[in-house]
């Protein structure tokens, strides 16, 4: 499985990468939605973990471009603000299953990514 995992705070997702490597999951980061993007150009990946509020381009936003690049990825939102809103707008793009409040828990973040993956295997 290779993750793509985009949140502005690098320090978290250079720790969710480190810790799903040690899952034999390969997992690359980016902290904003343009680095995300030029990661997306040279690889390919079956999932994105996005932040729902970035400066610049938020997950939402992200989630249409990296659909572009690769119409098969799936998405995981993950939120440290948890508002009515986000969720509301997570849930749209995601499906409900698939919109997580930070703090994150590494197995919450494992079974939903395997969740996502089989659903897109699914005829």
């Amino acid at each position: 499985m290779r993750v793509l995992l985009v949140d502005d705070e690098e320090e978290l997702v250079s720790t969710l990468a480190e810790r799903l490597g040690y899952r034999d999951i390969d997992a690359r980061f980016a902290t904003s939605g343009e680095d995300a993007l030029v990661l997306a150009r040279a690889e390919t990946f079956d999932l994105a973990v996005l932040d729902m509020k970035m400066p610049g381009m938020g997950g939402v936003e992200l989630k249409h471009e990296l659909e572009i690049l690769q119409p098969d990825m799936k998405f995981i939102f993950v939120t440290g603000h948890g508002s009515e809103t986000d969720f509301k707008a997570g849930t749209a793009e995601a499906g409900r299953e698939f919109y997580l409040i930070k703090p994150l828990r590494i197995d919450t973040l494992m079974d939903k990514m395997r969740e996502a993956l089989a659903e897109r295997r699914q005829p």
